[in-house]
Protein backbone atom coordinates (compact mmCIF):
# COMPACT_ATOMS: atom_id res chain seq x y z
CA UNK A 1 0.00 0.00 0.00
CA UNK A 2 1.42 3.38 -1.00
CA UNK A 3 1.93 5.81 1.85
CA UNK A 4 -0.52 8.32 0.36
CA UNK A 5 -3.22 5.67 0.09
CA UNK A 6 -2.57 4.53 3.64
CA UNK A 7 -2.79 8.14 4.83
CA UNK A 8 -6.05 8.77 2.95
CA UNK A 9 -7.56 5.57 4.37
CA UNK A 10 -6.64 6.73 7.87
CA UNK A 11 -8.27 10.11 7.19
CA UNK A 12 -11.43 8.35 6.00
CA UNK A 13 -11.47 6.12 9.09
CA UNK A 14 -10.97 9.08 11.41
CA UNK A 15 -13.77 11.00 9.71
CA UNK A 16 -16.03 7.95 9.77
CA UNK A 17 -15.48 7.54 13.49
CA UNK A 18 -16.22 11.18 14.24
CA UNK A 19 -19.48 11.40 12.28
CA UNK A 20 -20.74 8.25 14.02
CA UNK A 21 -20.47 10.03 17.37
CA UNK A 22 -23.39 12.30 16.46
CA UNK A 23 -25.91 12.06 19.35
CA UNK A 24 -23.74 9.30 20.75
CA UNK A 25 -24.99 9.83 24.31
CA UNK A 26 -28.69 10.24 23.52
CA UNK A 27 -31.20 7.75 24.98
CA UNK A 28 -32.25 4.84 22.79
CA UNK A 29 -35.58 6.18 21.64
CA UNK A 30 -34.77 7.07 18.05
CA UNK A 31 -35.68 5.34 14.77
CA UNK A 32 -36.16 1.58 15.12
CA UNK A 33 -35.60 1.93 18.84
CA UNK A 34 -37.80 -1.13 19.47
CA UNK A 35 -35.24 -3.40 17.78
CA UNK A 36 -32.33 -1.62 19.41
CA UNK A 37 -33.74 -1.96 22.93
CA UNK A 38 -34.58 -5.61 22.34
CA UNK A 39 -30.89 -6.14 21.54
CA UNK A 40 -29.65 -4.01 24.42
CA UNK A 41 -32.07 -5.69 26.85
CA UNK A 42 -30.33 -9.03 26.30
CA UNK A 43 -27.00 -7.35 27.08
CA UNK A 44 -28.44 -5.74 30.19
CA UNK A 45 -29.69 -9.12 31.34
CA UNK A 46 -26.14 -10.47 31.01
CA UNK A 47 -24.88 -7.64 33.21
CA UNK A 48 -27.57 -8.24 35.83
CA UNK A 49 -27.73 -12.03 35.88
CA UNK A 50 -24.54 -13.37 34.36
CA UNK A 51 -23.36 -14.24 30.85
CA UNK A 52 -25.52 -17.23 29.99
CA UNK A 53 -25.07 -17.17 26.20
CA UNK A 54 -27.23 -20.25 25.75
CA UNK A 55 -30.27 -18.73 27.48
CA UNK A 56 -30.47 -15.06 26.48
CA UNK A 57 -33.39 -13.16 28.00
CA UNK A 58 -34.98 -9.73 27.75
CA UNK A 59 -37.81 -7.75 29.35
CA UNK A 60 -40.74 -8.60 27.06
CA UNK A 61 -42.97 -11.28 28.61
CA UNK A 62 -45.84 -10.84 26.16
CA UNK A 63 -47.06 -13.28 23.54
CA UNK A 64 -46.20 -10.79 20.78
CA UNK A 65 -42.80 -12.35 20.06
CA UNK A 66 -43.85 -15.91 19.32
CA UNK A 67 -47.63 -15.96 19.94
CA UNK A 68 -46.78 -18.11 22.97
CA UNK A 69 -46.66 -17.06 26.61
CA UNK A 70 -43.04 -16.29 27.48
CA UNK A 71 -42.87 -16.00 31.30
CA UNK A 72 -39.09 -16.58 31.32
CA UNK A 73 -38.48 -13.72 28.90
CA UNK A 74 -36.41 -15.84 26.51
CA UNK A 75 -34.97 -14.06 23.48
CA UNK A 76 -33.73 -16.47 20.82
CA UNK A 77 -32.77 -14.83 17.57
CA UNK A 78 -29.11 -14.49 16.55
CA UNK A 79 -26.44 -16.03 18.78
CA UNK A 80 -25.68 -13.28 21.34
CA UNK A 81 -22.06 -12.53 20.42
CA UNK A 82 -22.89 -8.87 19.91
CA UNK A 83 -24.56 -8.79 23.33
CA UNK A 84 -21.54 -10.42 24.95
CA UNK A 85 -19.30 -7.75 23.40
CA UNK A 86 -21.59 -4.94 24.54
CA UNK A 87 -22.13 -6.25 28.08
CA UNK A 88 -18.54 -7.48 28.45
CA UNK A 89 -17.11 -4.08 27.52
CA UNK A 90 -19.43 -2.39 29.98
CA UNK A 91 -18.49 -4.75 32.81
CA UNK A 92 -14.75 -4.67 32.07
CA UNK A 93 -14.22 -1.00 31.32
CA UNK A 94 -17.25 0.92 32.59
CA UNK A 95 -16.95 4.68 31.88
CA UNK A 96 -19.63 4.62 29.17
CA UNK A 97 -23.22 3.48 29.64
CA UNK A 98 -24.31 0.06 28.45
CA UNK A 99 -26.11 1.66 25.51
CA UNK A 100 -23.02 3.65 24.55
CA UNK A 101 -20.94 0.47 24.57
CA UNK A 102 -23.50 -1.02 22.19
CA UNK A 103 -23.05 1.92 19.86
CA UNK A 104 -19.29 1.62 20.10
CA UNK A 105 -19.46 -2.07 19.18
CA UNK A 106 -21.38 -1.13 16.04
CA UNK A 107 -19.09 1.79 15.24
CA UNK A 108 -15.94 -0.31 15.41
CA UNK A 109 -17.61 -3.03 13.33
CA UNK A 110 -18.32 -0.47 10.62
CA UNK A 111 -14.71 0.76 10.73
CA UNK A 112 -13.57 -2.83 10.20
CA UNK A 113 -15.92 -3.03 7.20
CA UNK A 114 -14.33 0.11 5.75
CA UNK A 115 -10.85 -1.38 5.95
CA UNK A 116 -11.78 -4.68 4.33
CA UNK A 117 -13.96 -3.12 1.66
CA UNK A 118 -10.93 -1.05 0.70
CA UNK A 119 -8.69 -4.13 0.69
CA UNK A 120 -11.13 -6.14 -1.44
CA UNK A 121 -11.61 -3.41 -4.05
CA UNK A 122 -7.91 -2.51 -4.09
CA UNK A 123 -7.07 -6.16 -4.67
CA UNK A 124 -9.46 -6.68 -7.58
CA UNK A 125 -9.77 -3.17 -9.10
CA UNK A 126 -7.31 -0.57 -7.81
CA UNK A 127 -6.55 1.63 -4.80
CA UNK A 128 -8.44 4.65 -6.10
CA UNK A 129 -11.65 2.66 -6.50
CA UNK A 130 -11.01 1.17 -3.06
CA UNK A 131 -10.69 4.58 -1.46
CA UNK A 132 -13.92 5.84 -3.02
CA UNK A 133 -15.65 2.64 -1.93
CA UNK A 134 -14.43 3.25 1.62
CA UNK A 135 -15.47 6.90 1.34
CA UNK A 136 -19.02 6.00 0.33
CA UNK A 137 -19.42 3.41 3.08
CA UNK A 138 -17.99 5.85 5.63
CA UNK A 139 -20.09 8.92 4.95
CA UNK A 140 -23.34 8.00 3.23
CA UNK A 141 -25.91 9.35 5.75
CA UNK A 142 -28.01 6.18 5.80
CA UNK A 143 -25.00 4.07 6.70
CA UNK A 144 -23.68 6.60 9.21
CA UNK A 145 -26.92 6.31 11.16
CA UNK A 146 -27.04 2.52 11.08
CA UNK A 147 -23.35 2.33 11.93
CA UNK A 148 -24.09 3.65 15.42
CA UNK A 149 -27.30 1.83 16.30
CA UNK A 150 -27.48 -1.04 18.79
CA UNK A 151 -28.01 -3.74 16.18
CA UNK A 152 -25.91 -6.76 15.13
CA UNK A 153 -26.26 -6.03 11.41
CA UNK A 154 -23.06 -4.02 11.01
CA UNK A 155 -21.13 -6.70 12.88
CA UNK A 156 -22.53 -9.28 10.46
CA UNK A 157 -21.41 -7.17 7.49
CA UNK A 158 -17.93 -6.66 8.93
CA UNK A 159 -17.39 -10.35 9.70
CA UNK A 160 -18.67 -11.30 6.24
CA UNK A 161 -16.30 -8.93 4.43
CA UNK A 162 -13.34 -10.15 6.48
CA UNK A 163 -14.33 -13.75 5.73
CA UNK A 164 -14.60 -13.11 1.98
CA UNK A 165 -11.26 -11.29 1.88
CA UNK A 166 -9.28 -14.00 3.64
CA UNK A 167 -11.10 -16.72 1.73
CA UNK A 168 -10.16 -15.02 -1.55
CA UNK A 169 -6.51 -14.99 -0.48
CA UNK A 170 -6.61 -18.62 0.61
CA UNK A 171 -8.38 -19.96 -2.48
CA UNK A 172 -5.71 -18.43 -4.72
CA UNK A 173 -2.91 -20.34 -3.02
CA UNK A 174 -1.12 -22.90 -5.16
CA UNK A 175 -1.60 -25.47 -2.44
CA UNK A 176 -4.75 -25.45 -0.34
CA UNK A 177 -3.97 -26.07 3.29
CA UNK A 178 -6.39 -26.01 6.19
CA UNK A 179 -3.48 -25.08 8.44
CA UNK A 180 -2.97 -21.82 6.57
CA UNK A 181 -3.74 -18.81 8.78
CA UNK A 182 -5.88 -17.22 6.07
CA UNK A 183 -8.06 -20.34 5.93
CA UNK A 184 -8.48 -20.24 9.70
CA UNK A 185 -9.42 -16.55 9.70
CA UNK A 186 -11.81 -17.09 6.79
CA UNK A 187 -13.57 -19.88 8.69
CA UNK A 188 -13.75 -17.92 11.94
CA UNK A 189 -15.14 -14.72 10.44
CA UNK A 190 -17.54 -16.44 8.06
CA UNK A 191 -18.91 -18.47 10.97
CA UNK A 192 -19.17 -15.29 13.05
CA UNK A 193 -21.09 -13.49 10.30
CA UNK A 194 -23.69 -16.28 10.26
CA UNK A 195 -23.95 -16.21 14.05
CA UNK A 196 -24.28 -12.43 14.12
CA UNK A 197 -27.22 -12.82 11.73
CA UNK A 198 -28.07 -15.75 9.43
CA UNK A 199 -28.86 -13.39 6.55
CA UNK A 200 -25.16 -13.59 5.74
CA UNK A 201 -26.08 -16.90 4.07
CA UNK A 202 -27.31 -14.93 1.07
CA UNK A 203 -23.77 -13.71 0.48
CA UNK A 204 -22.23 -17.14 0.07
CA UNK A 205 -22.41 -16.64 -3.71
CA UNK A 206 -19.11 -14.66 -3.85
CA UNK A 207 -17.45 -17.61 -2.08
CA UNK A 208 -18.93 -19.98 -4.66
CA UNK A 209 -17.77 -17.79 -7.53
CA UNK A 210 -14.19 -17.71 -6.23
CA UNK A 211 -14.20 -21.50 -5.90
CA UNK A 212 -15.71 -22.04 -9.35
CA UNK A 213 -13.26 -19.63 -10.98
CA UNK A 214 -10.33 -21.53 -9.50
CA UNK A 215 -11.50 -25.12 -9.87
CA UNK A 216 -14.69 -25.22 -11.93
CA UNK A 217 -16.81 -28.22 -11.00
CA UNK A 218 -13.60 -29.85 -9.89
CA UNK A 219 -14.13 -28.16 -6.54
CA UNK A 220 -16.50 -31.03 -5.72
CA UNK A 221 -13.41 -33.20 -5.27
CA UNK A 222 -11.63 -30.70 -3.05
CA UNK A 223 -12.14 -31.88 0.51
CA UNK A 224 -10.65 -28.62 1.83
CA UNK A 225 -13.58 -26.70 0.35
CA UNK A 226 -16.07 -29.02 1.99
CA UNK A 227 -14.23 -28.67 5.27
CA UNK A 228 -14.50 -24.89 5.00
CA UNK A 229 -18.24 -25.24 4.40
CA UNK A 230 -18.69 -27.52 7.40
CA UNK A 231 -16.56 -25.49 9.80
CA UNK A 232 -18.12 -22.15 8.85
CA UNK A 233 -21.77 -23.27 9.00
CA UNK A 234 -21.62 -25.79 11.87
CA UNK A 235 -21.89 -23.19 14.67
CA UNK A 236 -25.06 -21.76 13.13
CA UNK A 237 -26.51 -25.24 12.73
CA UNK A 238 -25.77 -26.13 16.35
CA UNK A 239 -27.33 -22.88 17.54
CA UNK A 240 -30.50 -23.53 15.57
CA UNK A 241 -30.73 -27.05 16.97
CA UNK A 242 -30.28 -25.71 20.50
CA UNK A 243 -32.93 -22.99 20.36
CA UNK A 244 -35.58 -25.24 18.83
CA UNK A 245 -35.92 -27.27 21.99
CA UNK A 246 -39.52 -27.24 23.26
CA UNK A 247 -38.80 -25.11 26.35
CA UNK A 248 -37.22 -22.35 24.28
CA UNK A 249 -39.89 -22.06 21.57
CA UNK A 250 -41.73 -19.16 23.30
CA UNK A 251 -38.54 -17.10 22.90
CA UNK A 252 -38.15 -17.62 19.16
CA UNK A 253 -39.49 -14.61 17.30
CA UNK A 254 -41.94 -15.36 14.51
CA UNK A 255 -40.19 -14.93 11.17
CA UNK A 256 -42.43 -16.54 8.56
CA UNK A 257 -43.98 -13.15 7.75
CA UNK A 258 -40.57 -11.79 6.72
CA UNK A 259 -40.54 -13.74 3.47
CA UNK A 260 -43.74 -12.60 1.79
CA UNK A 261 -46.22 -12.14 4.60
CA UNK A 262 -48.08 -9.30 2.91
CA UNK A 263 -47.76 -10.80 -0.60
CA UNK A 264 -45.84 -7.77 -1.85
CA UNK A 265 -43.07 -9.63 -3.69
CA UNK A 266 -42.71 -8.52 -7.33
CA UNK A 267 -45.69 -6.18 -7.12
CA UNK A 268 -45.31 -2.54 -8.11
CA UNK A 269 -44.98 -1.47 -4.48
CA UNK A 270 -42.12 -3.93 -4.00
CA UNK A 271 -40.03 -2.31 -6.73
CA UNK A 272 -41.05 1.20 -5.71
CA UNK A 273 -40.15 0.82 -2.05
CA UNK A 274 -36.84 -0.99 -2.54
CA UNK A 275 -35.41 0.50 -5.70
CA UNK A 276 -37.00 3.96 -5.93
CA UNK A 277 -37.48 4.91 -2.30
CA UNK A 278 -34.84 3.01 -0.31
CA UNK A 279 -31.92 2.60 -2.73
CA UNK A 280 -32.35 5.65 -4.95
CA UNK A 281 -33.73 8.19 -2.45
CA UNK A 282 -32.81 7.17 1.08
CA UNK A 283 -29.40 5.57 0.51
CA UNK A 284 -28.07 7.17 -2.68
CA UNK A 285 -29.78 10.54 -2.32
CA UNK A 286 -30.80 10.28 -6.00
CA UNK A 287 -27.48 11.72 -7.24
CA UNK A 288 -25.41 8.71 -6.27
CA UNK A 289 -27.43 6.38 -8.49
CA UNK A 290 -25.76 7.36 -11.82
CA UNK A 291 -22.33 6.69 -10.33
CA UNK A 292 -23.39 3.23 -9.11
CA UNK A 293 -24.85 2.46 -12.55
CA UNK A 294 -21.61 3.58 -14.20
CA UNK A 295 -19.77 1.20 -11.90
CA UNK A 296 -22.04 -1.65 -12.96
CA UNK A 297 -21.49 -0.80 -16.63
CA UNK A 298 -17.73 -0.37 -16.32
CA UNK A 299 -15.38 -2.76 -18.06
CA UNK A 300 -14.55 -5.92 -16.11
CA UNK A 301 -10.86 -6.57 -15.67
CA UNK A 302 -9.42 -10.08 -15.71
CA UNK A 303 -8.49 -10.12 -12.03
CA UNK A 304 -11.90 -8.96 -10.84
CA UNK A 305 -13.90 -11.18 -13.15
CA UNK A 306 -17.53 -11.41 -12.12
CA UNK A 307 -16.83 -11.39 -8.37
CA UNK A 308 -18.54 -8.14 -7.50
CA UNK A 309 -21.50 -8.93 -9.73
CA UNK A 310 -22.12 -11.88 -7.45
CA UNK A 311 -22.51 -9.27 -4.69
CA UNK A 312 -25.30 -7.77 -6.80
CA UNK A 313 -26.93 -11.17 -7.30
CA UNK A 314 -26.67 -11.88 -3.57
CA UNK A 315 -28.26 -8.52 -2.77
CA UNK A 316 -31.12 -9.10 -5.20
CA UNK A 317 -31.75 -12.62 -3.92
CA UNK A 318 -31.75 -11.36 -0.32
CA UNK A 319 -34.26 -8.60 -1.05
CA UNK A 320 -36.44 -10.95 -3.08
CA UNK A 321 -36.53 -13.83 -0.60
CA UNK A 322 -36.91 -11.62 2.48
CA UNK A 323 -39.38 -9.43 0.62
CA UNK A 324 -41.70 -8.29 3.39
CA UNK A 325 -38.85 -7.89 5.87
CA UNK A 326 -36.98 -5.59 3.49
CA UNK A 327 -40.10 -3.52 2.83
CA UNK A 328 -41.10 -3.34 6.49
CA UNK A 329 -37.69 -2.46 7.94
CA UNK A 330 -35.23 -0.19 6.17
CA UNK A 331 -32.35 -1.38 8.38
CA UNK A 332 -32.42 -4.67 6.46
CA UNK A 333 -30.72 -2.84 3.59
CA UNK A 334 -27.58 -2.49 5.70
CA UNK A 335 -26.56 -5.82 4.15
CA UNK A 336 -26.54 -4.42 0.61
CA UNK A 337 -24.52 -1.27 1.41
CA UNK A 338 -21.15 -2.94 0.60
CA UNK A 339 -22.49 -3.81 -2.86
CA UNK A 340 -23.58 -0.23 -3.53
CA UNK A 341 -20.30 1.08 -2.11
CA UNK A 342 -18.22 -1.17 -4.39
CA UNK A 343 -19.98 -0.05 -7.55
CA UNK A 344 -19.98 3.58 -6.44
CA UNK A 345 -16.20 3.30 -6.10
CA UNK A 346 -15.93 1.67 -9.52
CA UNK A 347 -18.19 4.32 -11.05
CA UNK A 348 -16.12 7.23 -9.74
CA UNK A 349 -12.93 5.46 -10.83
CA UNK A 350 -14.35 5.04 -14.34
CA UNK A 351 -15.12 8.76 -14.66
CA UNK A 352 -11.62 9.71 -13.46
CA UNK A 353 -9.94 7.11 -15.68
CA UNK A 354 -11.62 7.93 -18.99
CA UNK A 355 -9.83 11.18 -19.68
CA UNK A 356 -10.29 10.64 -23.41
CA UNK A 357 -14.06 10.35 -22.95
CA UNK A 358 -14.82 12.75 -20.08
CA UNK A 359 -13.41 16.25 -19.89
CA UNK A 360 -11.08 16.32 -16.90
CA UNK A 361 -12.29 19.49 -15.18
CA UNK A 362 -15.93 18.95 -16.05
CA UNK A 363 -15.61 15.45 -14.60
CA UNK A 364 -14.16 16.79 -11.34
CA UNK A 365 -16.86 19.43 -11.03
CA UNK A 366 -19.66 16.99 -11.86
CA UNK A 367 -18.38 14.43 -9.35
CA UNK A 368 -18.13 17.03 -6.61
CA UNK A 369 -21.66 18.28 -7.27
CA UNK A 370 -23.09 14.76 -7.49
CA UNK A 371 -21.42 13.65 -4.24
CA UNK A 372 -22.46 16.80 -2.38
CA UNK A 373 -26.05 16.45 -3.55
CA UNK A 374 -25.99 12.75 -2.70
CA UNK A 375 -24.98 13.56 0.86
CA UNK A 376 -27.39 16.51 1.13
CA UNK A 377 -30.46 14.61 -0.06
CA UNK A 378 -29.41 11.51 1.86
CA UNK A 379 -29.14 13.57 5.04
CA UNK A 380 -32.54 15.15 4.35
CA UNK A 381 -34.07 11.67 4.26
CA UNK A 382 -32.28 10.35 7.34
CA UNK A 383 -32.03 13.35 9.68
CA UNK A 384 -35.23 12.61 11.62
CA UNK A 385 -33.97 9.11 12.40
CA UNK A 386 -31.91 10.61 15.22
CA UNK A 387 -34.88 12.42 16.74
CA UNK A 388 -36.59 11.30 19.93
CA UNK A 389 -40.23 11.66 18.94
CA UNK A 390 -41.74 10.67 22.29
CA UNK A 391 -39.43 11.88 25.11
CA UNK A 392 -42.04 11.19 27.77
CA UNK A 393 -41.51 7.44 27.48
CA UNK A 394 -38.03 8.07 28.86
CA UNK A 395 -39.35 10.24 31.71
CA UNK A 396 -42.06 7.70 32.47
CA UNK A 397 -39.57 4.83 32.40
CA UNK A 398 -37.24 6.63 34.79
CA UNK A 399 -40.16 7.30 37.14
CA UNK A 400 -41.08 3.61 37.17
CA UNK A 401 -37.45 2.71 37.87
CA UNK A 402 -37.32 5.14 40.80
CA UNK A 403 -40.77 4.51 42.33
CA UNK A 404 -41.25 0.75 42.06
CA UNK A 405 -39.38 -2.24 43.53
CA UNK A 406 -36.52 -3.57 41.41
CA UNK A 407 -38.21 -6.98 41.00
CA UNK A 408 -41.59 -5.52 40.01
CA UNK A 409 -43.17 -6.55 36.74
CA UNK A 410 -44.74 -3.73 34.82
CA UNK A 411 -47.35 -3.29 32.14
CA UNK A 412 -45.97 -0.49 29.95
CA UNK A 413 -48.25 -0.33 26.90
CA UNK A 414 -46.74 1.35 23.87
CA UNK A 415 -48.46 -0.38 20.98
CA UNK A 416 -46.23 -3.45 21.33
CA UNK A 417 -43.09 -1.31 21.00
CA UNK A 418 -40.70 -2.35 23.79
CA UNK A 419 -38.89 1.01 24.02
CA UNK A 420 -41.02 2.27 26.92
CA UNK A 421 -40.70 -1.05 28.75
CA UNK A 422 -36.92 -0.99 28.30
CA UNK A 423 -36.64 2.42 29.94
CA UNK A 424 -38.55 1.17 32.99
CA UNK A 425 -35.66 -1.27 33.59
CA UNK A 426 -38.25 -3.91 34.46
CA UNK A 427 -39.63 -7.09 32.95
CA UNK A 428 -43.19 -6.84 31.79
CA UNK A 429 -45.55 -6.33 28.89
CA UNK A 430 -45.43 -3.61 26.19
CA UNK A 431 -49.00 -4.29 25.10
CA UNK A 432 -52.38 -5.22 26.53
CA UNK A 433 -52.44 -8.90 25.54
CA UNK A 434 -54.62 -10.15 28.45
CA UNK A 435 -57.07 -9.01 31.11
CA UNK A 436 -56.06 -7.19 34.32
CA UNK A 437 -56.74 -10.38 36.24
CA UNK A 438 -54.48 -12.37 33.92
CA UNK A 439 -51.78 -9.72 34.22
CA UNK A 440 -51.87 -9.97 38.00
CA UNK A 441 -51.77 -13.77 37.85
CA UNK A 442 -48.67 -13.48 35.63
CA UNK A 443 -47.00 -11.33 38.28
CA UNK A 444 -47.73 -7.79 37.08
CA UNK A 445 -47.81 -5.30 39.95
CA UNK A 446 -47.74 -1.91 38.24
CA UNK A 447 -49.13 -0.32 35.11
CA UNK A 448 -47.60 2.82 33.59
CA UNK A 449 -48.54 5.20 30.80
CA UNK A 450 -46.55 7.83 28.95
CA UNK A 451 -48.60 10.82 27.77
CA UNK A 452 -51.68 9.32 29.47
CA UNK A 453 -55.05 9.80 27.84
CA UNK A 454 -58.23 10.56 29.74
CA UNK A 455 -59.33 6.96 29.35
CA UNK A 456 -56.04 5.69 30.76
CA UNK A 457 -56.28 8.10 33.70
CA UNK A 458 -59.64 6.58 34.54
CA UNK A 459 -57.70 3.60 35.91
CA UNK A 460 -57.37 5.59 39.13
CA UNK A 461 -60.88 4.38 39.87
CA UNK A 462 -59.58 0.77 39.76
CA UNK A 463 -56.04 1.01 41.14
CA UNK A 464 -54.31 3.31 43.58
CA UNK A 465 -52.16 5.87 41.75
CA UNK A 466 -48.44 5.96 42.51
CA UNK A 467 -48.01 9.21 40.62
CA UNK A 468 -49.95 11.14 38.01
CA UNK A 469 -48.42 13.97 35.97
CA UNK A 470 -49.20 15.38 32.51
CA UNK A 471 -46.22 13.36 31.19
CA UNK A 472 -46.91 9.99 32.78
CA UNK A 473 -49.04 8.01 35.20
CA UNK A 474 -48.24 4.94 37.29
CA UNK A 475 -50.79 2.76 39.08
CA UNK A 476 -50.25 0.05 41.71
CA UNK A 477 -52.13 -3.04 40.57
CA UNK A 478 -51.62 -4.68 43.96
CA UNK A 479 -53.75 -1.96 45.58
CA UNK A 480 -57.18 -1.98 43.95
CA UNK A 481 -59.71 0.65 44.98
CA UNK A 482 -63.11 -0.34 46.38
CA UNK A 483 -64.57 0.18 42.92
CA UNK A 484 -61.83 -1.99 41.48
CA UNK A 485 -62.54 -4.78 43.97
CA UNK A 486 -66.23 -4.71 43.08
CA UNK A 487 -65.42 -4.76 39.36
CA UNK A 488 -63.06 -7.72 39.84
CA UNK A 489 -65.70 -9.64 41.79
CA UNK A 490 -68.20 -9.08 38.98
CA UNK A 491 -65.64 -10.36 36.47
CA UNK A 492 -64.94 -13.43 38.57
Amino acid sequence: MKKIHFFLLLVILAGAFLVRLYHFDWPVADWHSWRQVDTSAVSRNFVKNGFDLLSPKFEDLSIAVSLKDNPQGYRFVEFPIYNALQAGSYVMFGHFTLEEWGRLATIFSSLLSIVFLYLLVRKYVNSRAGLFTAFFFSFIPYNVYYSRTILPDQSMVAALLVGIYFFSNWIEKTKLSIFNWQFILAVIFTALSLLFKPYALFFTLPFLYLVMRRFGLGFLKKWQIWLFLVFSTLPLGLWQMWIHQAEFLPGIARNDWLFNGNHIRFKGAFFHWLFADRISRLILGYWGLPLVLLGILSKINKKEGWLFYYFIISSLVFMTVIATGNIQHDYYQVLIIPTLAIFFGKGVDLVLEKKDVFNRWVSYLTLIIAILFMFAFGWFGIRDYYSIQHPNIIAAGQAVDELTPKDAKVVAPYGGDTTFLYHTNRQGWPVFDRSFKAFKEAGASYIAFADPTEEELNLKSLFEPVVITPEYAIFDMTKPTLEGIVAQQKTD
